[in-house]
């Protein structure tokens, strides 16, 4: 068998921080965990190492954290955030003086 090989590093989106999305299967927000995954693997592909998606044994979960902080929270903000302002709360960690485009307006 052959050992497994390491992919990416800095500068190639491996060395960026983690970001878990943690959401309830119960309550089938997994299809929105991963569009909301998606979303910010696409915006920020060069400044995270990776986006996991973390089923809850708690129902009614559904908070973003990254590096062990919470970025946000359903039950807290009683509701699910729009995916722009999500971004801008991950910029404002990982980028903050980066340009978002139109997510900005």
């Amino acid at each position: 068998m052959s050992e497994p090989t390491e992919v990416g590093g800095e500068g190639e989106g491996g060395g960026g921080p983690r970001v878990e999305i943690h959401y309830c299967p119960r309550c089938k927000w997994l299809a929105r965990a991963a569009w909301y995954a998606q979303e910010l693997l696409t915006t920020f592909e060069q400044e995270l190492g990776e986006v996991a998606l973390v089923p809850s044994p708690t129902a009614g979960v559904f908070d973003v954290v990254m590096e062990d902080e919470l970025v946000f929270s359903r039950a807290a903000e009683e509701g699910f955030v729009e995916a722009k302002e999500l971004k801008r709360r991950v910029r404002d960690r990982i980028a903050p003086g980066r340009d978002l485009g139109h997510v900005d307006q």
